[in-house]
């Protein structure tokens, strides 16, 4: 662990000294952990949560500059009481930015619904970055006919078994890929989303319309931040927190669980032929 060197220290009952941290190299949207041990410099007792209140510690992700990106990390409570003057040791769950790039991370603790102790004139440690990508290229495809994935063009990125892959989609028999899907699916994982889903184009009959059980997942749009169905075929990080979800129209389904970061892209297309696939 690296020793933090000293630094202010507030008086009154909150404030903290920060004695070492040790941080794992981010990658973006991934949970990541910091170690850290850090002294009661205050002349009240931190307590664990009780009530949904108490002392916790957690993060905010800053810009270059210094400007708040993300303000409310995940927290992270303790494991026992710490007087004033005690020492409690600390892991930290820390979920990284996104997308990739140069960011500060500042540590704080928070005395929850009440303020930080930063506002009260603690030291919050701030460390600069460089967040990664979230995973390599490397995508298994499940579940898919025969040839499906003969035109990606972005061969090189699949692999022939899940525990190869950095993530896994799951397809189903009757359905094709868009000829960039593999590429657009893994720039969206390296972006930060450990849930990746797309569109389905189920046009029908001599109008080209949307089969009703699939209109919610029609090609045409962008990203949807508020998309409220399940993401169908989706491709899923291997560090990925998910739910299963029920089965549409014989197409596999799965949620995002926690605050894990996801994204529905409609530019991510692949089409159900005619038929209903098997469940």
């Amino acid at each position: 662990m690296t020793r933090i060197g000293e630094h202010p220290v507030a008086a009154g009952p909150l404030s903290v000294r920060w004695l070492a941290v040790e941080i794992d190299p981010p990658r973006a949207g991934a949970l990541g952990r910091v170690r850290a041990t850090l002294q009661n410099a205050g002349s009240a007792t931190w307590r664990p949560l009780n009530g949904g209140r108490g002392v916790k510690a957690s993060y905010h992700w800053l810009d270059a500059l210094g400007n708040p990106l993300l303000w409310d990390g995940v927290r992270t409570e303790l494991p026992h009481e710490v007087p004033p003057g005690g020492e409690v040791a600390l892991d930290l769950q820390v979920r990284a930015v996104l997308p990739p790039g140069g960011y500060r991370l500042a540590l704080d603790l928070v005395d929850e619904r009440k303020r930080w102790f930063a506002e009260v004139g603690s030291h919050a440690p701030s460390f600069a970055l460089e967040v990664a990508p979230r995973i390599e290229r490397r995508l298994a495809v499940v579940g898919a006919d025969p040839g499906v994935l003969a035109s990606q063009d972005e061969p090189d990125a699949l692999v022939a078994r899940p525990e190869e892959a950095a993530a896994v989609a799951r397809l189903a028999p009757g359905i094709d890929l868009a000829p960039d899907w593999v590429r657009l699916v893994l720039d969206a994982h390296q972006e930060g989303y450990g849930v990746v889903g797309g569109s389905v184009d189920a046009a029908r009959g001599l109008l080209r319309r949307q089969a009703a059980e699939l209109a919610p997942w029609a090609p045409g749009g962008g990203r949807n931040p508020s998309f409220s169905s399940p993401l169908l075929c989706a491709s899923v990080a291997l560090d990925a927190l998910t739910e299963e979800a029920a089965p549409v129209a014989g197409l596999p389904a799965v949620r995002a669980a926690g605050d894990e970061p996801w994204v529905y892209d409609a530019r991510i297309t692949a089409r159900r032929r005619s038929g209903r696939p098997r469940a």
